[in-house]
């Protein structure tokens, strides 16, 4: 048993491995590399590691505070905060 799942046991968060190369799911990793492409790497460049990584976390910055209609107009930073400081997730 790995740390990851140790942690999660002790959490009482139960984790489900799914088979490899499953479709459904690679589709729904597949289209989250699209829109990183589209959205930041095809529109930025780079100079350097360094210049890349301080582009990158302003880019992520702003995503995790966007609301987004998955999350019902929630951004990611709301739902991840609320979870920890309730240990509940808010109806997704």
């Amino acid at each position: 048993m790995t740390l990851f799942e140790v942690y999660l046991k002790e959490k009482g968060i139960r984790h489900k491995l799914i088979r490899p190369y499953t479709p459904r799911h690679n589709g729904k990793v597949e289209r989250s590399h699209r829109k990183d492409n589209e959205y930041f790497y095809a529109t930025h460049s780079f100079y350097s590691f360094n210049d890349f990584e301080k582009q990158l976390a302003v880019h992520s910055r702003k995503y995790n505070n966007f609301p987004i209609r998955p999350l019902k107009w929630k951004s990611p930073r709301e739902v991840i905060n609320h979870f920890l400081e309730t240990g509940e997730v808010d109806a997704i």
